[in-house]
């Protein structure tokens, strides 16, 4: 019998608590061993759920040429890659917040007006057209000129742009400006029809960077980041520019070889992967994605919308969907929302599941280690325990500042009966009633809690685990459906009760009451 809730909701947990506690020592052993095999030299990773700090992870030696060398600690830098993606789109949104960009799905010429780039895939459909000559049709065969989709903001941001990877004849090294750059763009072509396929490109956000601060930040990108983001979340160890100072406190990067990387510039490619950070710093920014921290970057509903997936990509794609600027891969029902950065000498994720609030980071001194996926693995320890944790949490209910109002006897369609108590703490406790349930329901299930949202609205809650589908001779009755669905309760009447309630999520109206307990006779 499958088990709900599915996906338990996220409760205030007090942590440590055993089953996280043992879920997290096997993810300390599992990253521990798959470093020990791959000979990466050092990592530092972090797990946060809401506002709390779970674990932190530092295994191997700052510099893994140098014996004396101490352990690498959640401020130790590592360079982050692509994971600096997610800095442009959070520009692009935040000045979508302050209407400095009209539309997120505004094309790139309307901020640049010299952007030109051949799109052969989606300038031609083939299409028969249809017209009519007294009385019958005629079909003639052909391409018909279709305005071809437009490169948008939000299509450079989640990779659905069909811009090339990189500025033909480029080197993630290119020390060009943004003028060169649409230059070069005249003479190229669109791999793919703007918004139809999944293609990872660089030179996607850093045009957009670009451009956006061109046009609303006098061109001084990284100081728009700094001042915008990094100073406001105070994320002091992040930046762009490798300093004496930043050296002294990095992780040092190998290739897979074992010699160390050099540490490059990425010049006008630097929005796309030029930053570096700390294990601590990016858990700062976790939680403001997953809406708890003390500084507020951009408004919750901005959030859910960079949170979205967009589009579902194609099989060869190495993730299941595409978000801004996310890759996102299904796990255990839930979307792991991640970005995945790598280059010479380090690779990095940041990942969350924002149904679970729960985010998980990683930092590492070299090329990922082979053999499955660490994040992947990570999460297959951490979901089964962070569910358990939530089934098992006390619920805290809201009772309403008054129950009388509430307290009686009520049926739907004479059908099904209700009766509702006052419970523990004052909590309202309904229970179903009547011949037609109790053929149907076995008794355990026929009593809910109802939780006091605002006003004279109330959400159901079963109060433990439960069948998601009760089966029942040829009937069935889903209990998932019924768990979570609001109760809207009619205004008082001149006795200050209420006369009935509606569960709109149901599609059930006038659920009335009754004044006393109705009497059934067989």
């Amino acid at each position: 019998v499958q088990m709900c809730p599915r996906y338990p909701e996220p409760v205030p947990l007090d942590h440590p608590l055993p089953i996280l506690k043992e879920a997290l020592e096997k993810v300390d052993q599992m990253l521990r061993q798959r470093m020990h095999s791959s000979g990466l030299p050092a990592m530092s990773a972090i797990a946060i759920y809401n506002d709390t700090v779970l674990w932190t992870g530092n295994f191997g030696r700052r510099n893994g040429s140098d014996p004396t060398s101490g352990a690498p600690n959640e401020y130790t830098i590592y360079r982050i890659a692509s994971v600096s993606k997610i800095f442009p789109t959070i520009m692009l949104y935040k000045m979508w917040e302050e209407g400095k960009v009209t539309s997120l799905d505004d094309p790139l010429e309307r901020y640049v007006q010299n952007f030109v780039i051949k799109n052969p895939l989606g300038r031609l459909k083939d299409s028969e057209q249809r017209y009519t000559a007294d009385g019958l049709v005629f079909l003639e065969k052909g391409s018909t000129p279709l305005k071809p989709s437009p490169v948008t903001l939000r299509r450079m941001a989640s990779q659905l742009s069909g811009l090339p990877r990189r500025l033909r004849s480029t080197s993630l090294l290119w020390k060009g400006n943004t003028q060169d750059a649409l230059e070069l763009l005249k003479d190229d072509v669109l791999v793919a029809d703007p918004g139809t396929r999944c293609h990872y490109s660089n030179l996607a956000f850093s045009l957009m960077a670009h451009v956006l601060a061109d046009h609303a930040a006098d061109g001084q990108y990284q100081r728009w980041i700094s001042e915008n983001i990094l100073d406001r979340l105070g994320m002091e160890d992040t930046g762009f520019d490798i300093t004496a100072p930043i050296r002294s406190q990095m992780a040092v990067g190998f290739y897979g070889s074992q010699q160390p990387a050099p540490l490059y510039d990425l010049g006008w490619y630097r929005p796309s992967g030029q930053m570096y950070s700390t294990a601590a710093d990016l858990a700062k920014l976790a939680m403001v994605f997953l809406g708890t921290y003390h500084r507020r970057l951009l408004e919750p509903d901005t959030v859910k919308t960079m949170l979205t997936p967009l589009f579902k990509c194609s099989v060869e794609y190495f993730a299941n969907k595409t978000g801004t600027p996310w890759e996102i891969n299904e796990q255990l029902g839930y979307d792991v929302i991640r970005k995945d950065g790598d280059l010479d000498g380090y690779s990095a994720t940041f990942s969350l599941i924002p149904k679970l609030r729960l985010s998980f980071i990683v930092l590492m001194a070299g090329p990922r280690p082979q053999g499955g996926d660490i994040v992947t693995q990570t999460y297959e320890y951490l979901i089964p325990a962070m569910e358990t944790a939530f089934r098992e949490a006390d619920k805290s209910l809201v009772p309403p500042p008054n129950p009388i109002p509430y307290v009686g006897y009520y049926t739907y369609s004479n059908l099904t009966f209700y009766e509702i108590k006052v419970g523990i703490g004052g909590v309202l406790v309904m229970q179903q009633f009547g011949p037609h349930v109790e053929e149907l329901i076995p008794e355990k299930y026929r009593t809910i809690k109802l939780h006091h949202l605002e006003d004279r609205v109330f959400q159901v809650v079963f109060d433990k685990e439960f069948p998601c589908v009760l089966h029942l001779g040829s009937a069935s009755i889903s209990l998932e459906t019924q768990n979570g669905q609001l109760f809207n309760f009619y205004p008082f009447d001149r006795k200050g009760l209420s006369p009935g309630f509606d569960a709109p999520g149901l599609n059930t109206y006038n659920v009335v009451r009754v004044l006393r307990k109705p009497v059934f006779y067989s």
